[in-house]
């Protein structure tokens, strides 16, 4: 029988081998420094350093990136937590950080900067945007402001990677305020000539428009990137529940970007989490073909066998879940036909369920009137996949079983009942920054609804 460690052995071997290169030949081009290179189709380059993490090869500057990225939106509030996930990913051969200032209320980008500052500049490629989502910050010299802070906080002179941040939300008049009419893209075009920003590119979510346009005037801007949403569920059934156009699926993004010849740096491969609390009967079916690996390692493996994808982001905030994505890219096992098959098959019973597609992101969050919006819909699709959800048929013989069982786990899972969806009052403040597009009330009303006595 052999250990865990011999398994891995033999899926590197496996993993050169599918890539079209055999050990001996692998070792002799590590010779050459300190990554392996070797190519896995005309366009696409993959390399395997000495710490035996994947890396890609962005296009345009021959950069090598972690295929594994390191996502910072939901940090530990402690420096020294931070810097100890940093060090470990750094020295496993993360090398790719991404921020926002929104994110954390400015404070990621803090923390990042304090961690990163510690490491020579050549050790790491930084990520941030522009979050001038809303309306009172369209003005030109506010979102100059916010990008000029951006240097501060990270502690750079340069910014490897700058981005848009989510176009789509508001369709093509919030594009227009926030990026043309202001003349913010002409200046961050510039910052690009300039060498202050090395790589320009967007992130999308929500009206697909904005997303097409920018690409189909690519010969004009010269994208270097765009960040899309992407995991085996939404890859046909992003639209779901959201009112999206159905070419919004990440199918329909991927290829797009492929055609273009645009890079994709993924957001949201664990979907939020979520594959991290599939329904059990879900998880049986993955278990019985790789009884040891998690449902994330699987998730990973799916994305980052699609060859136009630059890096995939995690937001890493336990070093259990840093060491085990380290691990699964270390190096990276593509999937098989096989198992892209059996995927593709639990994505589409995912879609039968009735959960509510929150990637659990908090860019509703604060709400105003104290409601805990992403913990209330973790808890529902976490009781959805457990199936303790009453059904709506009141006469079922257990649905007062179930209905005490859906309140006493609510009450578990958030004992303060003023963060609870019955405190939602419709204001509809949410609903503008909701890059799932969310119905937010709507579905707190179900959530009271189940609730309700009688």
């Amino acid at each position: 029988m052999t250990d865990k460690n011999d398994k891995r052995n033999m899926s590197r071997r496996d993993f050169l081998r599918r890539m079209g290169m055999g050990a001996g030949a692998a070792v002799a081009m590590g010779m050459m420094g300190p990554l392996r290179m070797f190519a896995q189709d005309e366009k696409t380059q993959v390399a395997v350093g000495q710490n035996r993490m994947t890396y890609r090869v962005q296009h345009g500057s021959g950069e090598q990136i972690s295929l594994l990225g390191f996502g910072m939106m939901r940090l530990p509030r402690e420096q020294e937590e931070v810097d100890r996930l940093v060090d470990y990913a750094i020295e496993h051969g993360v090398n790719y950080f991404d921020t926002a200032p929104m994110y954390m209320g400015g404070q990621s980008e803090v923390l990042t900067g304090n961690t990163l500052s510690r490491f020579p500049r050549d050790k790491y490629f930084v990520a941030t945007k522009m979050s001038n989502q809303r309306e009172n910050q369209w003005d030109f010299d506010k979102s100059k402001r916010m990008y000029e802070q951006s240097f501060e906080r990270l502690k750079v002179d340069h910014i490897d990677y700058y981005l848009l941040h989510s176009i789509g939300g508001g369709g093509m008049d919030a594009l227009k305020g926030r990026f043309l009419d202001n003349g913010l893209l002409d200046f961050l075009l510039k910052e690009r000539e300039a060498g202050r920003i090395k790589h320009l590119g967007f992130s999308y979510h929500g009206d697909v428009r904005p997303f097409d346009w920018l690409l189909d005037h690519q010969s004009e801007y010269h994208w270097d990137f765009c960040q899309i949403q992407m995991n085996f569920l939404d890859w046909r059934h992003a639209s779901m529940g959201n009112g999206w156009r159905k070419d919004a699926d990440a199918e329909y993004l991927y290829n797009k970007c492929e055609k273009t010849g645009v890079q994709c740096v993924i957001m949201e491969p664990l979907r939020g989490g979520a594959f991290g609390k599939m329904a059990k009967e879900l998880e049986d079916q993955l278990k019985a073909v790789h009884p040891n690996d998690s449902t994330a390692r699987w998730a990973f493996r799916w994305v980052g066998s699609y060859p136009n994808i630059l890096t995939t982001l995690s937001g890493m905030n336990q070093m259990e879940h840093l060491i085990d994505n380290v691990e699964t890219f270390s190096p990276l096992e593509v999937c098989t036909e096989a198992e892209n098959a059996l995927l593709a098959e639990i994505a589409d019973q995912m879609s039968g369920f009735p959960t509510i597609p929150c990637t659990t992101c908090e860019y509703c969050m604060p709400c105003p009137y104290g409601v805990n919006i992403p913990g209330n819909f973790a808890y529902y699709n976490e009781a959805v996949n457990n199936h303790i959800l009453p059904l709506p048929d009141k006469a079922a013989a257990d649905y007062a079983e179930k209905k005490q069982q859906f309140a006493d786990g609510l009450r578990k899972a958030l004992p303060n009942v003023e963060t609870w969806a019955r405190n939602c009052t419709d204001c509809e403040e949410c609903l503008a920054k909701c890059p799932q597009s969310i119905r937010i009330p709507n579905q707190m009303s179900r959530i009271v609804e189940l609730l309700r006595k009688g």
